[in-house]
């Protein structure tokens, strides 16, 4: 198969295009061929040699895809999948790649009227967005949620989730355009990082029931001023570094919770019951129209490179999409 690799630890130009033997479906896994992968901050901190795949994983980039049933490995429980079947699948790596083998639990069908680009850019954002907002911080209608990044892959996809379930959202982003997309996405207050002060505008609302965050340390003692009490502190991202001090008083004021998660390296029955509670509870929602993907661009698999320099940029609105 083809299949993306990193010839070393680099800028997007390591990243190139090769052969590899196909992968085989071991017990509990199916195999998929690869429709569209999508790429991630992660894939872009793996590239650069910080974030290896966890033991066992492929060491080919890639953590989501869309595409058809190729195979079905042995021990598949009570799943009911046939080969054809048209799916997305959370992976812990393998994406970039024209073949992946998957647990069963993590591979889900594509919701009614996406197409498999738009499917490739799902998976990821989903369960990272319900997992975190909904099922760890309890994210409720009546709450006032604020989400980092409200233009990227993570950002777009959780301001319409949320306003979908009826919170009152708050956005950061650094451009006009960009806020101008995150208000049409649903977000009630959106806020430009480069002009304003984030902790005053939700101080001034309340404090921030619940909080998103993909910066860590640059982030983590104005975040901790944005809580409302008893409000709850979601880190997901490291992209503003991995230190900071902890004002544990003020936390202790708020009676507050500073959470901190990773989903690829969650064992595979945690990421299951993920994807069966994303699949029960985000494609309906998906399915009717009041959540969507945001696909920047697509491009081919061969053009690796510049999809990471293009998410390097900062230019982009929602996911850059990577066709196989």
């Amino acid at each position: 198969m083809r299949a993306v690799i990193a010839t070393e630890s680099g800028g997007p130009e390591v990243l190139a295009l090769t052969e590899l033997p196909d992968p085989v479906p071991g017990p509990g896994e199916v195999l998929v061929r690869v429709a569209a992968t999508a790429v991630n901050r992660a894939d872009m901190l793996q590239r650069m040699g910080l974030y290896n795949p966890p033991p066992g994983a492929s060491e080919v980039i890639g953590l989501e895809c869309s595409g058809t049933i190729e195979a079905l490995g042995p021990d598949l429980g009570e799943a009911t999948w046939s080969v054809g079947d048209e799916v997305c699948a959370l992976l812990a790596g393998g994406g970039y790649a024209e073949l992946v083998a998957v647990p069963v639990g993590q591979v889900m069908p594509v919701p009614a009227g996406l197409s498999l680009v738009e499917a490739g850019a799902l998976p990821e954002v989903a369960c990272t967005v319900w997992s975190n907002v909904f099922m760890l911080a309890g994210l409720q209608a009546t709450d006032r949620f604020l989400v980092h990044g409200g233009a990227g892959g993570i950002g777009t996809f959780a301001i319409q989730l949320a306003s979908a379930l009826g919170a009152k959202v708050f956005t950061t982003a650094g451009s006009a355009e960009k806020l101008a997309v995150c208000a049409d996405l649903g977000a009630d207050v959106t806020i430009n990082y480069r002009e304003e002060d984030f902790v005053e505008v939700l101080t001034q609302a309340g404090g921030a029931d619940v909080i998103l965050d993909n910066m860590g340390a640059a982030y983590l003692e104005r975040n901790v001023k944005a809580l409302a009490d008893e409000g709850r502190l979601v880190i997901i991202g490291m992209q503003g570094g991995t230190k900071a001090e902890l004002d544990i008083a003020r936390l202790l004021t708020k009676r507050a919770a500073v959470l901190a998660t990773s989903l690829r390296a969650r064992p595979t029955e945690e990421k299951a019951a993920i994807c069966a509670s994303v699949v029960e509870n985000v494609w309906p929602l998906v399915a009717d129209g009041a959540v969507r993907t945001v696909v920047h661009t697509s491009m081919p698999l061969a053009e690796a490179a510049r999809a990471h320099q293009l998410m390097e940029d900062s230019g982009h609105v929602g996911k850059i999409v990577l066709t196989a």
